[in-house]
């Protein structure tokens, strides 16, 4: 992608009303627009982030056997009636509407009802279960506060699994492999060191719940961790976690957190609400056990950025970020003509780049590069091409160094 073919420009200040570094430097290098508080849009950088995100998600639940779909938004008000979450003082969040002639529809902020709806047109027998189906979907959600930019939005992407089962203990065995399947998620989006399966209330789904945690100052959550034993508790459920968990409040670290992911186990409550049964083996007719599975694909990114950021700007891993390399130019006709041979040779390797090919002077290229967090920043320039050479600076580190073309190219393959 051409610099000075994308719409986006950068800037140097971002709305005065937005406190959340997350969104502060999304905006400001271009990644996302406010439209209003917990609510944005992302442009064609930001949605790069969130395809990269969404595709890793995706392996990993394919790999374990999910199926994708995708539901829709619009919601009947008798499908969650039935389980009581169409109360508001259930469930807080919705955000309701009405058809021209006076039916109540709500704007969906989950799906278990839904999808339980809809499967039961399809899961007769014990033979057609297991199964699980996972969507991406936008989720509209009328929180009372949204001051965290895009770790806590009134509109925002998420990824929802839902699993059906005929017994518990096939249900506890799939939990059990999802509950994998997130941990590596979280490692191929670079936060998986800091992200804790946590012990957590359940809201509006269940008792309890497992939250999926990264450690995190611009987090919301107040977090205790044991990091030798891998345990963590949320501070909503400490006493009562402990004691189940048989160790010392003392023994735990406490810290700030973002939660990034979440599954709940409802075992066959929603079946038994709903009166949804498939017919088992033995020709009876038994309830579904259910789980569900989130990640909060927009939070994610937030959090990301959050982790990673200094004070240049965004540091984005490389699994994530919008391209590999920023590709500077710098000087005349022969740097002109050197960079975008070079930007056309990584092209046909497979390598992601992001051409800043603009008039601007050097120092705005290089501060832009620094802002937009790009993991490889490479500069063509009149003066190395005097010794056919290139300026190589990884974002991370920020130290540069002079490659001649065979290192250069080594290097971002």
């Amino acid at each position: 992608m051409r610099l000075s073919q994308l719409f986006t420009k950068t800037s140097k200040t971002a709305p005065a009303d937005e406190v959340a570094k997350n969104a502060q430097l999304l905006i400001r290098a271009g990644f996302v627009y406010k439209v209003m508080a917990g609510v944005y849009a992302y442009t064609p950088l930001g949605l790069r982030v969130l395809e990269n995100i969404k595709q890793i998600v995706r392996e990993e639940m394919n790999a374990v056997g999910g199926q994708e779909l995708i539901m829709t938004n619009l919601q009947r008000r008798d499908t969650w009636d039935i389980t009581t979450r169409w109360d508001d003082d259930v469930v807080d969040v919705w955000f309701k509407t009405k058809l021209k002639d006076d039916t109540e529809l709500g704007l969906a902020w989950s799906h278990e009802e839904a999808i339980m709806e809809m499967m039961q047109q399809f899961v007769e027998s014990y033979k057609d279960l297991p199964t699980s189906v996972y969507q991406f979907q936008t989720k509209l959600r009328n929180e009372l506060r949204a001051k965290s930019g895009i770790m806590r939005g009134r509109e925002f992407v998420m990824k929802d699994m839902y699993s059906l089962h005929a017994s518990a203990e096939d249900l506890d065995q799939y939990y059990a492999k999802v509950t994998e399947a997130y941990k590596r998620v979280y490692d191929r989006l670079g936060i998986g060191e800091d992200t804790f399966v946590t012990f957590a209330s359940g809201g509006a789904f269940t008792k309890f719940s497992h939250e999926f945690q990264t450690v995190c100052e611009a987090g919301e959550d107040i977090l205790y961790i044991h990091r030798e034993k891998n345990i963590a508790v949320n501070e909503e459920v400490l006493d009562e976690a402990t004691k189940e968990l048989g160790i010392a409040k003392e023994e735990l670290e406490r810290v700030k957190s973002a939660e990034v992911g979440n599954i709940f186990n409802f075992g066959t409550d929603k079946s038994e609400q709903m009166n949804i049964k498939f017919t088992g083996s033995d020709g009876k007719e038994h309830p579904i056990y259910l789980a569900s599975y989130g990640i909060g694909i927009t939070r994610v990114m937030g959090v990301i950025v959050e982790k990673f950021a200094d004070e240049k700007g965004i540091i984005w891993p490389e699994n994530v970020a919008p391209a590999k390399v920023y590709l500077v130019r710098i000087g005349g006709d022969a740097a002109t003509q050197h960079a975008d041979e070079l930007y056309e040779e990584l092209a046909s390797k497979g390598v992601d780049v992001l051409y800043d090919d603009r008039d601007e002077r050097p120092g705005t290229k290089f501060a832009d590069a620094e802002l937009m967090g790009i993991p490889h920043r490479v500069t063509v320039s009149d003066r190395l091409l005097e010794s056919n050479s290139y300026e190589y600076t990884p974002r991370m580190s920020g130290s540069t160094e002079v490659l001649t073309r065979d290192q250069l190219l080594a290097t971002l393959s």
